[in-house]
């Protein structure tokens, strides 16, 4: 199953979109992710963004609470170490993380149930290089949509006004060193799903990502390096009536000798505008899919919420 995931490379788009859109929704349909080689998320932004993150998580733990907003899901702002669980996990996963969400007009409908993301005082690059981050996450998560849009015979832009205004979060995470290596075959983040639309992911070169084939079989996702891991959430799940998977992944903990470093990746969580209705597509449905009931994005995104501990019941 070596080829599973063999990197797509994002020029193919602007050669052949037919071709491009055929090679991601096929990667999809197979194992619910894909590897994107040549992105046009820029190197400097992304360098920029990492070191801010990195200054921010060498604060001392009471800076960080300042950051830290229980009462809202967390969906904003710092999440302490051990907070999150997998859903369905009682133990806590081991990583630390902070959320960047939308910058909404002030005119915005979406005001009362989207905060703003809190600026960092301490950290003087860190409010600028997250939001050029989110950004171009933003920008390239959409164009992205458009393929997917093709792949499933819509409108190239089918997606467009459903997600840009939508409650979508750049998560900075951190694995901390771990001084006791634990016991080889034990996991960071616990086996789980995205909530979201679709997840851009950069920084996982360090290996541990590991994906559940339908076979069975954990499968490790090592892209070269500068590559993006892109996946189906359940938000697209339930869309497509399970044609497009959103499939169970993991991060296990490193060998003994890489156990002492710390671990950094960026998941951007791409979601639909908070009053969309997900319900499936009709074509999806031709092909076999499974009904389930509408559910707008924001009812679904917090019955998860509540089911991973983020929000309490």
């Amino acid at each position: 199953m070596t080829d599973l995931f063999e990197p797509i490379p994002f020029g193919l788009w602007k050669e052949d979109k037919a071709a491009f859109a055929a090679k991601l929704g096929n990667s999809f349909r197979e194992t619910g992710f894909a590897v994107i080689t040549g992105h046009p998320v820029d190197q400097a932004v992304i360098a920029r963004a990492n070191e801010a993150a990195k200054d921010f998580f060498r604060l001392p733990e009471e800076v960080k609470e300042k950051y830290h907003d229980a009462p809202g899901g967390r969906q904003r702002g710092y999440t302490p170490f051990a907070t999150e669980n997998a859903k369905g996990q009682k133990t806590a996963d081991l990583k630390e993380f902070w959320h960047t969400g939308r910058d909404l007009p002030a005119d915005s409908k979406y005001r009362d149930t989207m905060k703003d993301t809190p600026s960092v005082a301490e950290v003087p690059d860190f409010d600028p290089a997250t939001r050029a981050f989110f950004e171009a996450l933003d920008e390239f998560g959409r164009t992205l949509l458009r393929a997917v849009a093709l792949h499933l015979g819509l409108p190239e832009d089918w997606f467009d006004d459903k997600v840009e205004q939508g409650n979508s979060i750049l998560r900075l995470l951190h694995y901390p060193p771990q001084e006791n290596p634990p016991p080889k075959g034990t996991v960071r983040a616990a086996a789980h799903e995205d909530i979201n639309v679709i997840t851009l992911l950069l920084g996982a070169e360090e290996a541990g990502l590991e994906v559940l084939h339908r076979s069975g079989k954990w499968l490790g996702v090592n892209p070269p390096p500068d590559a993006l891991v892109i996946n189906c959430g359940d938000m697209l799940q339930r869309l497509t009536g399970g044609v497009l998977p959103s499939t169970t992944h993991r991060v296990v903990n490193p060998e003994p000798e890489r156990a002492r470093f710390p671990r950094y990746s960026t998941p951007f969580f791409l979601h639909f505008n908070q009053d969309f209705l997900i319900e499936q597509l009709p074509g999806c449905m031709a092909e076999g899919g499974k009904a389930e009931a509408p559910i707008t994005a924001q009812d679904y995104l917090m019955e998860r919420l509540r089911e991973i501990g983020l929000v309490k019941a």
